[in-house]
């Protein structure tokens, strides 16, 4: 079984930066292989939805839709942990972080909360002076 855990939230303030970062626990998922997962991050507001901050596909690669306008940048290292580099941070980007995967894609790996059956616990950042 696949397990996700994010670290490297906190308080920062308007300008700085932040890295998360996500630990893969399993190797596969019905003998796929980790490392060709999709995975990505999404993030939650209160009271708001769920909302796409970054994609990564099997290989490494980065689709190219970029939901953050070049503030963020995703990518994952040999042991596919993956990582989200935060820069120029605004008070907007308060939310819970949550790291994702869908073991049954390895490109393509945009979508929607509902597409991403493995979650993480996620990892609060709050932007404030």
């Amino acid at each position: 079984q696949v397990r996700l855990a994010e670290s490297g939230g906190g308080s920062v303030q308007p300008g700085g930066s932040l890295r998360l970062s996500c630990e893969v626990s399993g190797t596969t998922y019905y003998g796929r292989s980790v490392s060709n997962f999709c995975m990505g991050w999404f993030r939650q507001a209160p009271g708001q939805g769920r909302e796409r901050v970054a994609f990564i596909e099997g290989d490494g690669s980065r689709p190219s839709r970029d939901y953050t306008q070049g503030r963020f940048s995703i990518s994952k290292d040999a042991k596919n942990t993956l990582y989200l580099q935060m820069n120029s941070l605004k008070p907007e980007d308060t939310a819970m972080y949550y790291c994702v995967a869908d073991p049954l894609r390895s490109t393509n790996c945009g979508g929607k909360p509902g597409d991403f059956p493995v979650w993480g616990q996620g990892t609060q950042v709050t932007v404030s002076s």
